[in-house]
């Protein structure tokens, strides 16, 4: 069954950040789906991801992550 993961997301100040972000998190196994809103930055993403490879995944963009 799918999970929903909420991350707190600092350090993204624009589109292309959201978009970097996004595809990062895109690219990690397990991932369904995922939005990335810039203000109060945050992500939600659903699926069976592990949480660790997703702050990772966000970290390689020069972001920071925490769990929400």
């Amino acid at each position: 069954m799918p999970e929903t993961i909420h991350l707190k997301i600092t350090g993204m100040t624009c589109k292309h950040c959201v978009m970097n972000t996004s595809k990062a998190i895109k690219s990690v196994a397990g991932v369904d789906n995922v939005e990335v809103i810039l203000e109060p930055g945050s992500a939600v993403i659903t699926g069976s991801a592990n949480k660790d490879d997703l702050i990772a995944a966000i970290t390689t963009v020069g972001f920071e992550a925490e769990l929400s």
